[in-house]
């Protein structure tokens, strides 16, 4: 999967899920305050992202430094490469 097909189904993730409109969806879109989820999102959010990517995020520190479009597309494109290389 290239980065762009990773920010694309992150894009996906949010307009599908939470019917964000695709102009709002911007890597510097904050996750909370500007498209608006909560903490009951997240829940939602984390399942689609495990089930989209195959991959497992609850446990992993760096998810909580995300605040941003761009923080998610970095981090995943970053797990990724990591699965990659196992």
């Amino acid at each position: 999967m290239t980065d762009s097909e990773v920010i694309e189904a992150v894009n996906d993730v949010f307009a599908d899920s939470f019917e964000i409109p695709r102009e709002q969806i911007k890597p510097e879109a904050q996750i909370f305050a500007d498209l608006g989820l909560d903490s009951l999102d997240v829940v939602d959010l984390v399942a689609a992202i495990q089930k989209r990517f195959g991959v497992q995020v609850r446990d992993d520190e760096r998810v909580r430094s995300i605040r941003t479009l761009q923080d998610l597309y970095t981090y995943l494109i970053m797990v990724k490469a990591e699965q990659k290389k196992a």
